[in-house]
C-alpha cells in the first residue's frame, strides 16, 4: 500500500536559490536567480508560496517566512556534472551525469553542418549561439527566399532548426530534426537535444509556434519513471517532461504552450482518476526570461505562478503529495546567457501537515526520485535517499 495515492511534481524550471557550493568550478560564483529577481523586482509578491515556506529555506525579499509554514522545506544540491535541464530532470528520477552534455559557442562543426545539409538536400545558416527570436530577425527572410534552414544553438546542449512553416512543412521539419538527432548520436558531439522551432509571419513580425518538438537523447539508465510504468502505475508528463526523457517512462503526454497553460493542465490532471505521479515542468522561467537575462519578465512571472497555485493546492486529496522543485537556476543578472549551479528549492505539502519542518539539506536531487519509487514500493534507483518517513 502506497502512503500516498497521487504525487504531482511541479519543476520550475530554472528557479535557483543561491550559488551551490561548487559554482566557482562552474564559473558561477555569486549566482542567485530567486534573490536577484527578488532585489530587481524590490521584493517579490508570492503569497502562496511564502504560505508553502519559500523564505523558510533562506529569507527572499518580499516573501514573509512562514510561522508554520504549509510544508517540509528545504534546498537540494546537484551532484550531477552539469547544469542543464536534461542533467537536473535526470537526476530528478534518479540518474547520476557524469559526463557533461556538450555545449557549443563557437557553433557546430563544420563536418556535422555539411553531413547535415548532405543528408537533408538544403544549404545551412547561422550556425551560432543566438535568441530564438533575434536569429529570427536576421535570416528569416533569407530563409524564406532561399528554403535553407536555420541552425543555432544556446547556452544549452541543443541544435535548434527553425523554419517557416509554409516553407517547409511541418512533417519536413520533424523528418529534418530527426536526421540531425541520428547525426548528433555521435559520441563526439553529445548533444543534449534537437529541437524543431518552426515559425509563421512575415519579415519584421515573425512569431514562433506551439508546433516546436525536441527530440532528446534517451536516459543512459532506468529513471524511476520507467520503473512506476513497468509496475503499472501511471506517469503523466506535463509540458515538455516528455520531451525531456524522450518519452521513456512515460503513460500519457500532455502539450502545454506556456506556464499558465501548464498550470492549467496540472488542475486538469487533478481530476483525473489515476495511481502515480502528475510530473510539470514550467519552462517559461528558463526559456523566456533566464537565457534573455530579463529579471522584470522573470519576476512577474513566478507572481503570475504563485497566483496559480490556489487552484492546485484546493483540489489535493488527502491523500495527494505536491512536491515544488527546479532542476537549475538560470540567474537573470548573472554573466552570459548560461544556466547557473545553484541550490534548488524543495517543498513538499500534503494535507496531513499541521506544521512545516526543515528537512535535511539534500546531497541530490536523486532524493525525489527515490522518495516516489519508496511510496509506490517500487525499486528504488541506485542514487539518492528517501525521504519519504520525514514528511
Amino acid at each position: 500500500m502506497s502512503e500516498f495515492n497521487r504525487i504531482f511534481l511541479v519543476v520550475m524550471d530554472s528557479v535557483g536559490i543561491g550559488e551551490a557550493p561548487d559554482a566557482e568550478k562552474f564559473n558561477d560564483k555569486g549566482a542567485d536567480t530567486l534573490g536577484h529577481i527578488a532585489e530587481h523586482m524590490n521584493g517579490l509578491h508570492m503569497p502562496n508560496m511564502a504560505e508553502l515556506g519559500l523564505s523558510n529555506i533562506r529569507e527572499i525579499k518580499g516573501i514573509e517566512k512562514a510561522v508554520k509554514p504549509k510544508a517540509h522545506f528545504t534546498k537540494m544540491e546537484e551532484a550531477s556534472n552539469g547544469k542543464d535541464t536534461m542533467t537536473g530532470h535526470w537526476e530528478i528520477m534518479g540518474l547520476h551525469i557524469e559526463q557533461p552534455f556538450q555545449t557549443f559557442p563557437n557553433g557546430f562543426p563544420a563536418e556535422l553542418i555539411k553531413e547535415l545539409e548532405s543528408r537533408t538536400g538544403r544549404k545551412i545558416i547561422g550556425n551560432k549561439p543566438a535568441s530564438g527570436t533575434e536569429i529570427l530577425d536576421e535570416l528569416g527572410k533569407e530563409h524564406m527566399d532561399t528554403g535553407a534552414l536555420i541552425v543555432y544553438t544556446s547556452a544549452d546542449s541543443v541544435l535548434q532548426i527553425a523554419a517557416h512553416e509554409d516553407i517547409i512543412p511541418i512533417d519536413e521539419q520533424y523528418r529534418i530534426c530527426e536526421i540531425a538527432r541520428e547525426l548528433t548520436l555521435d559520441e563526439k558531439y553529445m548533444v543534449g537535444r534537437v529541437i524543431a522551432r518552426p515559425f509563421v509571419g512575415n519579415p519584421g513580425a515573425f512569431e514562433r509556434t506551439s508546433n516546436r518538438h525536441d527530440y532528446a537523447l534517451k536516459p543512459f539508465g532506468k529513471t524511476v519513471m520507467n520503473t512506476l510504468k513497468d509496475e503499472n502505475y501511471d506517469v503523466i508528463a506535463i509540458g515538455k517532461i516528455s520531451d525531456i526523457y524522450d518519452g521513456e517512462g512515460v503513460t500519457k503526454a500532455i502539450r502545454t504552450v506556456d506556464n499558465d497553460d501548464g498550470m492549467t493542465k496540472l488542475v486538469e490532471s487533478m481530476s483525473m482518476d489515476f495511481h502515480g505521479i502528475s510530473f510539470l515542468n514550467l519552462v517559461d522561467f528558463d526559456a523566456k526570461f533566464g537565457h534573455r537575462r530579463d529579471p522584470q519578465g522573470y519576476g512577474e512571472a513566478l507572481e503570475a505562478y504563485d497566483a496559480r497555485l490556489p487552484e492546485v493546492l484546493s483540489k489535493l486529496k488527502d491523500d495527494d503529495l505536491l512536491i515544488i522543485t527546479a532542476d537549475h537556476g538560470n540567474d537573470p543578472v548573472h554573466h552570459g546567457t548560461d544556466h547557473t549551479r545553484e541550490y534548488v528549492p524543495l517543498l513538499v505539502h500534503h494535507k496531513g501537515i499541521d506544521v512545516g519542518r526543515e528537512l535535511p539539506i539534500r546531497k541530490t536531487f536523486a532524493d525525489i526520485g527515490a522518495t516516489i519509487a519508496d511510496n509506490f514500493n517500487v525499486t528504488l534507483p541506485e542514487h539518492g535517499k528517501s525521504f519519504l518517513k520525514e514528511i
